[in-house]
């Protein structure tokens, strides 16, 4: 955590030193004014600590709502749900982590703490495996929900034999132990290219895996639709239909908030000493606002596409709202 320089942001994630890239980042300041250019005409955009502890908090809030509201709600009691708030969970880590990485750096810029650089390294540690496991969990339980709704869609006679609770909890908590300890190892051989390469290629596999099941039920959803005769059972095809839909969202978001990140990651293996690379790996900070942003977005996702997680939602900002009162 960089606090001498005043940029603890982007050394922390996942340590971000990777060879030439820390060099080059240790001989340019990284919280530059707005507009600042550099020598080969780079600009680099400032983004205010404040604002990084704001979208935290609201982030952090947003997803202790969604996981209280899974929790008070036994019609959501169901595995699809519990690896929702599993996703809520990651989320809610990355939150958590810049919350403290900020309020630590604004203390610090102000004069109002000082603590031994050891004891910085060992919190970097922490906030570093928070934040790696969350990547990898949200990766993952991204997987499995798509897989939880492929069986469903495709398998839906069979679905509550073939998805008990038993089971989701099982795979609940080999994902956390997982992504924990792959986390760790990450973060203990954080300067080894390997470690990029493994994310990378994770996020890749994922992507992929998660593209051939939403293609294939897309396009298979309207055939086997047509074997279900049923009124209740064509009423649970368009309830399992409506959460691959949900889930195809929350993976575009994820995408589009995660990319630049990976393409970072992916730069720094490609092209580490390039004028233009480094021009994007000046504005890191520009992406660590969209995973702020992604953490944010999911909740709302969550809400607008479940009326009974949004009624429960409003609930408890009712009750919250009244106890305030």
């Amino acid at each position: 955590m960089e606090l001498s320089n005043g940029s603890l942001h982007y050394p922390s994630l996942l340590h971000m030193e990777f060879g030439p890239l820390s060099d080059f980042l240790d001989e340019n300041d990284t919280n530059s004014t707005a507009g600042e250019q550099n020598v080969v005409g780079c600009v680099q955009i400032h983004v205010p600590q404040e604002l990084f502890l704001a979208l935290g908090l609201i982030s952090l809030v947003e997803n202790i709502l969604v996981i209280l509201a899974i929790m008070k709600n036994r019609n959501l009691h169901s595995p699809m749900y519990y690896f929702i708030c599993c996703l809520a969970v990651s989320d809610m880590l990355v939150s958590v982590s810049n919350v403290v990485e900020t309020v630590f750096m604004l203390l610090h810029d102000h004069g109002l703490l000082d603590v031994h650089p050891g004891m910085l390294r060992h919190l970097d540690n922490v906030i570093d495996v928070m934040i790696c496991s969350s990547v990898v969990s949200s990766l993952s339980f991204l997987c499995t929900i798509a897989a939880d709704r492929y069986v469903t869609i495709f398998y839906a006679l069979r679905y509550h034999s073939i998805m008990t609770t038993q089971r989701a909890i099982a795979i609940i908590v080999v994902v956390w132990l997982a992504s924990v300890a792959s986390s760790i190892l990450f973060i203990v051989y954080h300067t080894d290219n390997a470690v990029i390469v493994c994310l990378v290629t994770f996020f890749c596999i994922t992507l992929v895996f998660n593209a051939v099941l939403y293609l294939h039920m897309f396009v298979l959803a309207h055939v086997h639709s047509r074997r279900i005769v049923a009124f209740h059972k064509n009423r649970r095809q368009s309830t399992s239909m409506k959460g691959a839909i949900t889930l195809t969202i929350l993976l575009g978001v994820f995408i589009l908030c995660w990319g630049p990140f990976f393409l970072h990651l992916i730069l720094i293996l490609a092209c580490p000493t390039s004028p233009f690379c480094n021009c994007f790996f000046r504005n890191f900070n520009l992406f660590l606002i969209l995973i702020i942003c992604n953490s944010l977005i999911d909740p709302l996702i969550y809400a607008y596409r479940s009326h009974e997680l949004r009624k429960t939602l409003q609930e408890l900002i009712l009750c919250s709202f009244c106890l305030g009162a």
